[in-house]
């Protein structure tokens, strides 16, 4: 949800892609492989209740976004935020940007997070694999994560 400044940038140029700010890269379009890379460090076995949180814009809208989701919080690139916090905050940036704007809440399974194929089988979404960006996006992912503490329990 995140919209770059970053003059001439494009998602379809993988050069200016690759080379946004961390931040920004895992904010535009690689997202689903930050929320990867979090489960698979933080949450392996899928005991801990984490999971994949997509925030996918009512029809005519834009915003798609992926997130992992705690009991009472959310990760995205941002860092851990307060859930009820970070959806008002989510909802009111939007709605600043795109008058009306709304978005439904879905969980999703974990493999669709790095397997373009499997993310195609869910309505509207259409996930890169990790290795379809200018070089592999999950050690990239990895190197992110190790800014942020572990989860609360």
């Amino acid at each position: 949800m995140y919209q770059p400044r970053t003059p001439g940038y494009c998602k379809k140029d993988p050069v200016k892609r690759w080379n946004l700010p961390d931040r920004v890269f895992f904010a535009c379009g690689a997202c689903h492989i930050l929320a990867h890379a979090f489960l698979a460090r933080f949450d392996a076995n899928g005991d801990r209740g984490f999971y994949s949180l997509r925030f996918k814009p009512a029809a005519g809208f834009t915003g798609n976004h992926i997130v992992i989701a705690g009991h009472d919080w959310i990760f995205d690139y941002h860092g851990f935020s307060p859930r009820d916090a970070y959806l008002r905050h989510t909802w009111h940036r939007a709605r600043q940007r795109w008058p009306g704007w709304q978005a439904d809440l879905i969980t999703l399974p974990r493999n669709v997070l790095i397997s373009e194929e499997k993310s195609r089988e869910i309505d509207g979404l259409w996930l890169r694999g990790p290795d379809q960006f200018l070089h592999n996006a999950l050690p990239r992912a990895n190197r992110f994560l190790t800014r942020f503490g572990p989860p609360s329990a």
